[in-house]
Order: structure tokens, then sequence, then C-alpha cells
């Protein structure tokens, strides 16, 4: 999963790298990219909530993308900064938050269409979960380990709701009456929490009986301090 991760984050920067280009030499600060990242997925929301849900699928993606622009800027022109990377991953909380209600509106409107009132809380275990991936990262960092395990991070969730809500409503066997988007909800309400999981008993594993980490895992001191957008696999 990692390996195709990696290819897949290598070949999105190889096809975005003209317009990262083209941002580091104007110098555009990395938090206005953030913000306007955050815009376009909090609109996304919106549209969930007015029943437009390819519309909020594209909008996803393209936060998503920003979201990789952001990092990579920041570390280009040397603008990165201790605020910065809270800035982003704030605001990347914020905005899972909104997409999640959006959805929920959605779900709720047509609860008897889209599998009754179970998809509401397929929803809410989705949402729980997805936060609580970055508790535990965030947790585990301030503890001096880098604990980037599972199978459920940022991008994964981006890209799978994004495409899921492109198919909403065509007339193919993953499109039909919304069969995509509730499998992927479905499928993150169980694998979000499944990963959060995963990363406690990673952590526990990787602890030592006096609470500080394996030399391992543990983060050296530039990365442990090194100011810049969050990693976008929070």
């Amino acid at each position: 999963m990692k390996a195709f991760r990696a290819m897949l984050e290598r070949g999105l920067r190889a096809t975005i790298e003209p317009v990262v280009s083209w941002l580091v030499r104007r110098r555009i600060h990395p938090n206005l990219i953030s913000t306007a990242g955050f815009v376009l997925t909090c609109s996304s929301g919106y549209f969930f909530h007015q029943h437009h849900v390819r519309t909020a699928g594209l909008l996803i993606l393209l936060g998503g993308v920003l979201d990789i622009f952001d990092g990579t800027v920041a570390r280009r022109t040397g603008l990165a900064s201790p605020f910065g990377a809270f800035y982003d991953s704030t605001l990347d909380r914020l905005s899972e938050i909104i997409v999640y209600l959006g959805l929920l509106s959605l779900y709720n409107d047509y609860r008897l269409e889209l599998g009754d009132v179970g998809m509401i809380y397929a929803v809410m275990l989705a949402m729980s979960g997805s936060l609580m991936i970055s508790y535990t990262r965030a947790r585990a960092e301030g503890l001096g380990m880098r604990c980037d395990v599972g199978m459920m991070q940022r991008a994964e969730r981006v890209i799978l709701i994004g495409f899921a809500a492109l198919l909403f409503g065509e007339a193919t066997l993953l499109g039909v009456r919304g069969l995509a988007l509730s499998s992927v909800i479905v499928g993150l309400a169980v694998l979000t929490n499944a990963t959060v999981l995963q990363r406690i008993l990673w952590v526990y594993k990787h602890t030592r009986p006096d609470g500080r980490p394996e030399p391992e895992v543990a983060l050296s001191p530039p990365a442990a301090e090194a100011p810049g957008s969050e990693p976008p696999g929070a």
C-alpha cells in the first residue's frame, strides 16, 4: 500500500511540477495556498449539502492537490514556519469536518433511497476515525515518534471520497444510486478506526518501559523541530 501511494504521489508531483515552479518563482506564500485549499474543500461540503455531489467530488480533489502545493512551495521558497505547519494542519481538520457534515446532510435527505439511517452512523464513524488518525499521529509526534503507519491516511481519504463522489448518480455498477460513495463511506468507517487501533498498537510496541520511544522510530531533533507544512499523509 505504501509503495502504491508513493508511486501515485510521485506521478502527481511530476504532473503538477510546472504549477509548483510558477508559484515558487512568484513567491506565493504557502499559507495563502493552504487557505485556498481550505476554501475549496469547505465548498465541497456545501455542495454535498445542496446535492451537487459530483461538483463536491471535484472540489475535494482540487483541494487535495493544493494540499500538496503548500508544503512543497514552503520548502522551496524558504517560507516554511512553525505557524505554517500548525495553520495547515488545523485547516485540514476543519475542512474534513465540514466535508463530513455535508455528507451527513446529503444522507439525511436521501436516507430512504440510499441505505436508510444506517448511512448517517457510517458517516459519523468515518469522521471520528479520520480525526482520530490525525490525533494519534500528532500525539505520537509529541512523544518524539514518527507514527505514520496505516492505510487510511489523508491522501487516501481525499482520493476515495473525491472519485466516489464523481461517480454519484452515474448509470454504472459503481455509481447507480450512490453505491460507490456509500461503499467508500462504509469502508472508511471501518478502516479509519482500524488504522487508529493499528497506531495505538504500534506506539505500544515501540515505546520503552520508561516511556521513551525506541531509537529506530524516534524523531531526530531537526525533523521534530523543522518548520513547514504538515505532511499530506497525516
